[in-house]
């Protein structure tokens, strides 16, 4: 009997290259600088409140379809300390989701219709693209500065169309570390003014914006706030990417079309894991105000580490990625290099090219330094001879 045929959505889509590159490590033994996790566990306050709900509370049952009460309570809290702004509604504007992931998946099957397009600033996480072809969407790709990737406006004016539904932002972003000025808000929100497009803004990296330099969150800005997807992750801000938890701020109406989309994609995430975030959020404040100083600490560590490598680094004001050039050790592809390095050096890395949309070779490799300074040190030495 032949077997039915199945026509792809994705058939230029292959496995991503973060998981490509991990099980390559794992094959390897390589030291894991590829993939964006921490090697390090979440703050023993939280997992003691993640036992304490999973074993002792009886909290086994679905969640709410938006997020307990009590944690979007604790949500609005936040945000309103974080960035000195009027607190979302719990009730309308916030909603808990499995991750920035189904957060961000669950914005552009709410709001972009065939044929519409959404700009993205490229180089761009490469669930970007995917996502919004799935909906029928048309990514429209605005290059980057290669200087300095930073917005160029006049650019993004030019690509801007009557047809043109949502504009994705991404700050600190994945994977360069560049963050967005109040200018650039501004420059935006002007080029927006007058018009239906929406904005999502992807700022899981919000608490690590380094040099004393203060994270420029859409929230902040009322004009774009109003217009605004703006994606949080708790599995950065935690150190604890496996849980898989993150929410979604947007005004009454945005919020009511993502929970639309929500109820049939999860409907509701983990219970014990939402009870307790919700404990440290109400109890702890000083976890996220003290990122900044972790996370610099461990970029100036891994740059001092390197500094006698042939690598040549790009600065880095926010995030936790390192981008290197790396011409003086290679005339490889990036690909090649990394496959190369993890191999030969023992250190697993991401070739930047998977960050376009046409793959073009780039020169630049992604190192994660979100790990233990004994990891950082032992990388190092790998790298520092090549």
């Amino acid at each position: 009997m032949a077997s039915p045929t199945l026509l792809s959505k994705l058939p230029d889509v292959g496995t991503s290259i973060f998981a490509v590159m991990t099980q390559l490590a794992q094959e390897c033994g390589a030291i894991n600088l590829a993939q964006g996790f921490p090697d390090y566990d979440p703050p023993l306050a939280l997992q003691q409140a993640l036992a304490r709900h999973a074993t002792t509370s009886g909290h086994h049952q679905y969640a709410p379809m938006p997020g307990l009460l009590r944690l979007r309570e604790a949500i609005a809290g936040k945000t309103a300390r974080v960035y000195g702004v009027p607190a979302p509604d719990a009730a309308t504007e916030i909603t808990v989701t499995c991750g920035a992931t189904e957060a961000l998946y669950a914005v552009l099957a709410a709001v972009v219709h065939p044929g519409d397009e959404v700009l993205v600033l490229e180089p761009a996480y490469d669930l970007y693209g995917p996502a919004i072809r799935l909906q029928g969407g048309v990514p429209v790709y605005v290059p980057l500065s290669a200087a300095d990737f930073r917005p160029d406006w006049d650019r993004v004016r030019a690509s801007l169309t009557s047809s043109t539904r949502l504009v994705m932002l991404n700050s600190p972003h994945n994977p360069s570390g560049a963050v967005l000025t109040a200018e650039d808000l501004d420059q935006l929100a002007a080029l927006l003014a007058g018009t239906d497009t929406l904005v999502l803004s992807d700022e899981v990296y919000e608490h690590m914006v380094f040099d004393g330099e203060p994270h420029r969150s859409v929230l902040r800005h009322p004009a774009l706030r109003e217009r605004a997807f703006v994606l949080s992750s708790f599995g950065k801000t935690y150190h604890a990417t496996g849980w898989k938890m993150g929410y979604c701020v947007a005004p009454p109406a945005l919020t009511a079309e993502v929970r639309r989309v929500h109820q049939f994609l999860t409907f509701a995430v983990s219970t014990p894991t939402q009870h307790a975030l919700a404990d440290m959020l109400e109890t702890d404040s000083g976890h996220d105000e003290g990122l900044p100083a972790f996370y610099q600490h461990k970029r100036d560590l891994f740059r001092e580490l390197l500094a006698g490598s042939r690598f040549e680094l790009l600065p880095v004001p926010g995030g936790y990625f390192q981008l290197a050039r790396y011409h003086q050790i290679s005339a490889d592809n990036d690909v090649t290099f990394a496959r190369h390095l993890t191999r030969e050096a023992g250190v697993a890395v991401v070739p930047v090219s998977a960050f376009y949309h046409h793959g073009h070779n780039t020169g630049l490799v992604r190192f994660c330094f979100a790990k233990q300074d004994s990891t950082l040190r032992a990388a190092a030495e790998r790298l520092v001879g090549l």
